[in-house]
């Protein structure tokens, strides 16, 4: 087993309550038929929720992803996972929790936008 996928592994046992709500919206292809699968490893690096007939990727943020080394980070990751062929859609914690319906339409918008490439 490598070790983005035992990471992967442990990351699928530990989500956030965040991760979670957003999971029961996606899982079992609940988004329009897409199907979704979470803590999926690309490279070395392990993407909280993936589309992989779109190409898309999902992250999750929380509060610690606002420091400027965050940003750095995440502006790397974002571009190793675009050499992978993925694109990112970055979503705040606090979108997730209080505006499920919207973050739906924005995930959505965001395949349509792929697929139709």
């Amino acid at each position: 087993m490598s070790e983005s996928s035992g990471r992967a592994r442990a990351l699928r046992r530990s989500q956030t309550a965040t991760e979670a709500l957003l999971w029961r919206a996606l899982r079992n292809r609940g988004l329009n038929g897409f199907k979704f699968r979470r803590q999926w490893p690309i490279d070395r690096f392990v993407a909280d929720f993936a589309c992989l007939a779109a190409g898309l990727v999902v992250e999750v943020d929380g509060a610690t992803h606002g420091t400027i080394a965050e940003q750095a980070r995440d502006t790397a990751r974002s571009a190793a996972l675009a050499r992978c062929g993925f694109e990112v859609l970055r979503l705040a914690n606090h979108d997730v929790m209080q505006n499920l319906a919207g973050v739906r339409e924005t995930i959505l918008a965001a395949i349509e936008r792929r697929i139709t490439l």
